[in-house]
């Protein structure tokens, strides 16, 4: 029995040494293909076309790759589809594209092709290549309008008005017979911030400079201002607005030196008992966003105007209880802001307190 147990035992374990020597199923070698990009995105500004994208970081059969050979930018003008690389607009080599970075190009529009296919565009795709320098395939694929863009304005002017800021700029042109609709957009950054914010957009006007009133600068800011031609044009079937390249900046302080409108509507009524008389005052309210209040003046015939009230009143209405029967009183109001500018006085209200019966 033993020597049987013993035997079984041996041949057990010579199965197990033949089955850890056997091959396995032989494998087809790897073709070291990177993965085709995905996310092509592309956005153009005046003459420059920016593309970026990911680089992959496996292989066709889900590898690392250990070398990237080149990247290849491809671009195709006035086709409906692009299956292979028509024309290179550039090459990336292998050591500026890393693995599963982000990268990017620019590719600068030629003039001549902008005019000549003025209404046509441009498919632009990436063809990432393996050591070998093969590859497989192309991207996903972008498009880009080829209408020329106007020129940027080269005298952005600014003026601080009592309203906000006034931009002037002169109008390009464009070239007679073109149909596409084009407009001005006007940039705003707050001095000390990156972000950029959209002061507003115009039309250009048919003859003369263009202009826009930027309400909402506030005051005692430095803001700095650019302006940008935008042309419009149709690609498949959704506007595409182009910018081209942006002005020079110029810088603005808005500091106010300006007061605030002057009330208008002044009303004086007289009322109480012979008692207490007073003089109730209304008038329209000023709608300045920095107004801090009213001072109320008040004389009687043949004297000056003298201030009435030791704080700024905050409401557009007013009660004077120190008056007298049988005076005639003329009054007058002007609006504060909170930097202490003071409108004129508006026109006189006068009214007589009864006398006591």
């Amino acid at each position: 029995m033993k020597n049987w147990l013993l035997t079984i035992m041996a041949v057990l374990a010579l199965a197990a040494l033949v089955a850890c020597g056997m091959p396995g199923a032989p494998q087809p070698p790897s073709l070291e293909l990177p993965r085709t990009v995905q996310n092509l995105h592309a956005v153009r500004k005046g003459d420059n076309v920016t593309l970026t994208w990911t680089m992959p970081r496996e292989t066709t059969d889900r590898k690392r790759i250990k070398h990237l050979g080149a990247t290849r930018i491809c671009r195709a003008v006035d086709r409906v589809a692009v299956a292979e690389c028509v024309e290179t607009a550039g090459t990336l080599p292998p050591e500026h594209t890393p693995l599963a970075a982000a990268a990017s190009f620019t590719d600068m529009l030629p003039k001549q092709l902008q005019e000549t296919h003025a209404s046509g565009f441009a498919d632009y795709a990436v063809e990432v290549e393996n050591a070998r320098g093969r590859s497989a395939g192309l991207s996903n694929q972008v498009t880009v309008p080829l209408a020329p863009t106007l020129p940027p304005p080269n005298d952005l002017k600014a003026q601080v008005t009592v309203n906000g800021v006034e931009l002037t700029w002169t109008v390009a042109r464009p070239e007679p017979g073109r149909v596409l609709r084009q407009f001005y957009r006007v940039y705003r950054r707050q001095q000390g911030v990156q972000k950029r914010i959209v002061a507003g957009e115009v039309e250009p006007p048919a003859a003369g400079p263009a202009n826009l009133l930027d309400r909402d600068a506030d005051w005692e800011k430095t803001y700095a201002y650019k302006v940008t031609a935008v042309t419009v044009e149709p690609v498949q079937g959704k506007d595409e607005q182009i910018e081209g390249d942006d002005s020079p900046e110029i810088e603005v302080f808005v500091h106010d030196i300006f007061p605030p409108a002057t009330p208008t509507d002044l009303q004086a009524v007289s009322a109480g008992t012979p008692q207490q008389p007073f003089i109730d005052l209304s008038w329209a309210p000023t709608t300045e966003s920095d107004l801090a209040g009213y001072n109320i003046y008040r004389h009687e015939e043949g004297a000056a105007p003298v201030k009435i009230n030791s704080d700024v009143v905050k409401a557009p209405t007013y009660r004077d209880t120190a008056v007298q029967p049988g005076h005639h009183y003329l009054y007058s109001v002007s609006a504060v802001d909170v930097r202490e500018h003071e409108s004129g006085r508006s026109e006189e209200a006068s009214e007589v307190v009864p006398l006591q019966n």
